[in-house]
Protein backbone atom coordinates (compact mmCIF):
# COMPACT_ATOMS: atom_id res chain seq x y z
CA UNK A 1 0.00 0.00 0.00
CA UNK A 2 1.34 3.46 -0.92
CA UNK A 3 1.43 6.43 1.45
CA UNK A 4 -1.37 8.99 1.04
CA UNK A 5 0.60 11.79 -0.69
CA UNK A 6 2.66 9.52 -2.93
CA UNK A 7 1.82 9.13 -6.63
CA UNK A 8 2.09 5.75 -8.29
CA UNK A 9 3.21 5.80 -11.89
CA UNK A 10 4.43 3.45 -14.58
CA UNK A 11 6.62 4.95 -17.30
CA UNK A 12 5.34 4.09 -20.78
CA UNK A 13 7.88 6.03 -22.89
CA UNK A 14 10.83 8.38 -22.35
CA UNK A 15 12.29 10.99 -24.69
CA UNK A 16 16.04 10.73 -23.91
CA UNK A 17 16.99 12.91 -26.86
CA UNK A 18 15.12 15.88 -25.34
CA UNK A 19 17.38 15.93 -22.28
CA UNK A 20 20.38 15.93 -24.62
CA UNK A 21 19.16 18.65 -27.01
CA UNK A 22 17.45 21.08 -24.61
CA UNK A 23 17.85 22.91 -21.31
CA UNK A 24 14.69 22.04 -19.40
CA UNK A 25 13.39 25.23 -17.76
CA UNK A 26 10.18 23.82 -16.27
CA UNK A 27 8.27 20.53 -16.14
CA UNK A 28 4.50 20.31 -16.54
CA UNK A 29 2.27 17.24 -16.31
CA UNK A 30 -0.77 17.24 -18.58
CA UNK A 31 -3.53 14.83 -19.45
CA UNK A 32 -3.80 13.69 -23.03
CA UNK A 33 -6.95 13.03 -25.04
CA UNK A 34 -6.67 9.51 -26.49
CA UNK A 35 -8.75 6.89 -28.23
CA UNK A 36 -9.13 3.41 -26.70
CA UNK A 37 -6.77 1.66 -29.09
CA UNK A 38 -4.10 4.32 -28.45
CA UNK A 39 -4.11 3.52 -24.74
CA UNK A 40 -3.75 -0.19 -25.46
CA UNK A 41 -0.87 0.43 -27.88
CA UNK A 42 0.87 2.71 -25.32
CA UNK A 43 0.51 0.10 -22.60
CA UNK A 44 2.20 -2.37 -24.95
CA UNK A 45 5.22 -0.01 -24.93
CA UNK A 46 5.21 0.92 -28.60
CA UNK A 47 5.13 4.74 -28.36
CA UNK A 48 7.89 6.96 -29.73
CA UNK A 49 8.31 10.52 -28.41
CA UNK A 50 11.35 11.31 -30.59
CA UNK A 51 10.78 14.49 -32.57
CA UNK A 52 7.58 15.29 -30.69
CA UNK A 53 6.58 18.82 -29.73
CA UNK A 54 3.54 20.69 -28.44
CA UNK A 55 2.09 23.89 -29.85
CA UNK A 56 -0.67 26.26 -28.75
CA UNK A 57 -3.47 26.62 -31.30
CA UNK A 58 -6.85 28.34 -30.88
CA UNK A 59 -6.65 28.43 -27.08
CA UNK A 60 -5.67 24.75 -26.80
CA UNK A 61 -2.37 22.88 -26.79
CA UNK A 62 -1.80 19.99 -29.18
CA UNK A 63 0.93 17.35 -29.22
CA UNK A 64 2.48 16.66 -32.65
CA UNK A 65 4.87 14.03 -34.12
CA UNK A 66 4.33 11.50 -31.34
CA UNK A 67 4.03 8.07 -32.93
CA UNK A 68 1.58 5.62 -31.40
CA UNK A 69 1.49 2.61 -33.76
CA UNK A 70 -1.86 1.04 -34.60
CA UNK A 71 -2.99 -1.53 -32.04
CA UNK A 72 -2.30 -4.93 -33.57
CA UNK A 73 -5.53 -6.48 -32.24
CA UNK A 74 -7.60 -3.44 -33.26
CA UNK A 75 -10.35 -3.41 -35.83
CA UNK A 76 -11.42 -0.92 -38.50
CA UNK A 77 -11.85 1.76 -35.80
CA UNK A 78 -8.12 1.73 -35.05
CA UNK A 79 -6.45 5.13 -34.58
CA UNK A 80 -4.18 7.10 -36.89
CA UNK A 81 -0.53 6.67 -35.74
CA UNK A 82 0.65 10.32 -35.93
CA UNK A 83 -2.48 12.38 -35.41
CA UNK A 84 -2.29 15.60 -33.33
CA UNK A 85 -3.49 14.90 -29.78
CA UNK A 86 -5.11 17.53 -27.55
CA UNK A 87 -3.51 18.08 -24.16
CA UNK A 88 -5.70 18.62 -21.12
CA UNK A 89 -4.54 21.66 -19.15
CA UNK A 90 -6.25 24.44 -17.19
CA UNK A 91 -6.98 27.60 -19.17
CA UNK A 92 -4.52 29.70 -17.13
CA UNK A 93 -1.75 27.13 -17.74
CA UNK A 94 -2.41 27.24 -21.48
CA UNK A 95 -2.26 31.06 -21.51
CA UNK A 96 0.94 31.11 -19.40
CA UNK A 97 2.69 28.48 -21.54
CA UNK A 98 1.61 30.16 -24.77
CA UNK A 99 3.07 33.47 -23.56
CA UNK A 100 6.38 31.87 -22.54
CA UNK A 101 6.68 30.10 -25.87
CA UNK A 102 6.17 33.33 -27.81
CA UNK A 103 8.12 35.76 -25.60
CA UNK A 104 11.07 33.67 -24.43
CA UNK A 105 11.46 31.51 -27.52
CA UNK A 106 10.96 28.29 -25.58
CA UNK A 107 9.60 25.01 -26.92
CA UNK A 108 7.22 22.49 -25.33
CA UNK A 109 8.74 19.02 -25.67
CA UNK A 110 7.27 15.73 -24.39
CA UNK A 111 9.75 14.24 -21.90
CA UNK A 112 7.84 11.12 -20.84
CA UNK A 113 4.52 9.30 -20.97
CA UNK A 114 3.38 7.92 -17.63
CA UNK A 115 0.41 5.92 -16.43
CA UNK A 116 -1.03 7.35 -13.19
CA UNK A 117 -4.11 5.76 -11.62
CA UNK A 118 -5.13 4.25 -14.96
CA UNK A 119 -4.79 7.50 -16.91
CA UNK A 120 -2.07 8.33 -19.43
CA UNK A 121 -0.29 11.61 -18.67
CA UNK A 122 2.40 13.36 -20.65
CA UNK A 123 5.27 15.11 -18.87
CA UNK A 124 6.08 18.22 -20.89
CA UNK A 125 9.23 20.25 -20.62
CA UNK A 126 9.32 23.96 -21.26
CA UNK A 127 12.73 23.90 -22.96
CA UNK A 128 15.32 26.20 -24.43
CA UNK A 129 17.55 24.72 -27.15
CA UNK A 130 21.17 23.89 -26.36
CA UNK A 131 23.86 25.12 -28.66
CA UNK A 132 26.45 22.71 -30.02
CA UNK A 133 29.13 23.88 -27.59
CA UNK A 134 26.70 23.35 -24.66
CA UNK A 135 26.16 19.76 -25.78
CA UNK A 136 29.90 19.18 -26.06
CA UNK A 137 30.44 20.66 -22.58
CA UNK A 138 27.77 18.36 -21.11
CA UNK A 139 29.42 15.35 -22.77
CA UNK A 140 32.88 16.40 -21.45
CA UNK A 141 31.53 16.84 -17.92
CA UNK A 142 29.83 13.42 -17.94
CA UNK A 143 32.97 11.73 -19.26
CA UNK A 144 35.13 13.39 -16.57
CA UNK A 145 32.69 12.37 -13.81
CA UNK A 146 32.63 8.80 -15.08
CA UNK A 147 36.44 8.60 -15.16
CA UNK A 148 36.72 10.06 -11.65
CA UNK A 149 34.21 7.55 -10.27
CA UNK A 150 36.07 4.71 -12.00
CA UNK A 151 39.38 5.91 -10.51
CA UNK A 152 37.89 6.18 -7.01
CA UNK A 153 36.34 2.72 -7.30
CA UNK A 154 39.66 1.28 -8.53
CA UNK A 155 41.57 2.77 -5.60
CA UNK A 156 38.97 1.54 -3.11
CA UNK A 157 39.29 -1.99 -4.50
CA UNK A 158 43.08 -1.75 -4.37
CA UNK A 159 43.04 -0.83 -0.67
CA UNK A 160 40.47 -3.46 0.25
CA UNK A 161 42.52 -6.23 -1.33
CA UNK A 162 45.90 -5.11 0.08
Amino acid sequence: MTPVGEKTAATLAVNRKARHDYHIVERIEAGIELRGTEVKSMRAGQTSLAGGFARAREGEIFLYNVTVPAYEHGNRFNHEPERPRRLLLHRREIVRLGAQIEQKGCVLVPLALVLRRGRVKVELGLCRGKRLDDRRETLRRRTAERETEREIAGRARGRAGG
